[in-house]
């Protein structure tokens, strides 16, 4: 498994993040197609995507926050046949989340996944990755609670080569997603790491019309 950090200033924006990691994703092996964790990390996989002549897609992962504090990730739920649930278990255990509302907050989760599937996606079938190699794409990873999920949906689904890519990161992530990927691309792994938009000079949400609007620009994969 190579794992390639290379510390660099860091980036204008999302679609300058993405030509940095293309041009380190060139040499490596071959890849399928790329799968993009919306919304931020969908301009970055589309410079990836554009310069490796591969198609794009999207891998729908939503954040399971801790009860009173969405914001605080406790594990994530992943879009599939049937849908992936990664718990971190000390944290569920300190955020002191019960069997029930982990099953409601998975439901809901799952209900907006559906409706921006179908808003950024139309009517393209899903994506079989079993035997594919893919490249999976954020914009940063602070603590890899998502980053995890994703990876270990594509995993479940019978992925034969999974590559994560990501412009920024911190390394405690990095640590724990060793595991997960058989081969991690980062651009930046700060000792300091702070959040993921101190890294960027431009960091402004990424809508829901430009993920529409960048995903109508590349192909689309076959199912």
């Amino acid at each position: 498994m190579r794992h390639s950090f290379t510390v660099i200033p860091r980036f204008a924006d999302r679609r300058d993040a993405g030509r940095q990691l293309a041009e380190q994703l060139i040499d490596a092996p071959r890849a399928d197609l790329v799968l993009a964790l919306p919304c931020g990390g969908v301009p970055v996989a589309f410079e990836i995507a554009r310069t490796l002549d591969l198609p794009l897609s999207l891998i729908m992962v939503r954040k399971i926050g801790a009860p009173g504090r969405p914001e605080f990730g406790i594990g994530a739920v992943v879009d599939g046949d049937p849908p992936q649930l990664y718990l971190n278990a000390e944290l569920v255990e300190m955020a002191g989340a019960s069997d029930a509302y982990l099953a409601d907050e998975k439901a809901r989760q799952l209900k907006t996944i559906e409706s921006r599937r179908t808003r950024y996606l139309g009517d393209r079938p899903a994506v079989d990755v079993a035997g594919r190699a893919v490249i999976v794409v954020d914009d940063g990873i602070a603590t890899g609670g998502t980053a995890r999920a994703a990876l270990e949906a594509m995993q479940k689904q019978g992925a034969r080569h999974v590559t994560l890519a990501v412009p920024v990161a911190s390394r405690e992530a990095l640590d724990q997603l060793r595991d997960w990927a058989d081969e991690i691309v980062c651009l930046s792994a700060p000792i300091d790491f702070s959040a993921v938009g101190s890294h960027y000079e431009e960091f402004d949400q990424t809508t829901d019309e430009e993920v529409i609007e960048l995903l109508a620009q590349t192909k689309a994969p076959e199912s």
